[in-house]
């Protein structure tokens, strides 16, 4: 589960060209790219926040 093949990645990217046509790809495009940076980005506050935050048993 979660794999996706040739076949299904085809579907997908001509389900995509019927819905928003070939003008808007880039813009789409452009668009996940910024969703996915700023997610990893979020990931990467978290992650550093919660390694700079001393543990409990430090605190002793």
């Amino acid at each position: 589960m979660g794999n996706l093949g040739l076949g299904e990645m085809l579907l997908i990217g001509v389900l995509v060209l019927i819905f928003f046509g070939p003008q808007k790809l880039p813009e789409l495009g452009k668009a996940l790219g910024k969703g996915i940076q700023e997610f990893k980005k979020a990931g990467r506050e978290i992650t550093d926040a919660i390694k700079e935050e001393p543990s409990d048993g430090a605190k002793k």
